[in-house]
């Protein structure tokens, strides 16, 4: 298993579309596998947590950026 991340660029996009989609490219990885996610979207520092929390994934980053939040997501199994 490669532990280096599938990257998934949200940027633009507004809720719910960046955790509908970070939820429709977690189910094509395997469990123990990761995701980062880019989104400019404020609301996704409360609702990708929550997705997490709710789907069983762990949250292993998060990190503001410029003008962006980038988050860095394991798949539960």
């Amino acid at each position: 298993m490669t532990d280096e991340p599938v990257r998934l660029d949200l940027r633009g996009l507004k809720c719910p579309l960046p955790v509908i989609k970070a939820r429709k490219k977690m189910r094509s990885l395997e469990p123990g596998h990761r995701l980062e996610v880019e989104t400019t979207d404020p609301l996704a520092v409360i609702d990708i947590p929550h997705f997490c929390n709710e789907d069983g994934h762990s949250l292993e980053k998060t990190e503001k950026l410029e003008s962006s939040h980038r988050f860095l997501i394991r798949k539960g199994g």
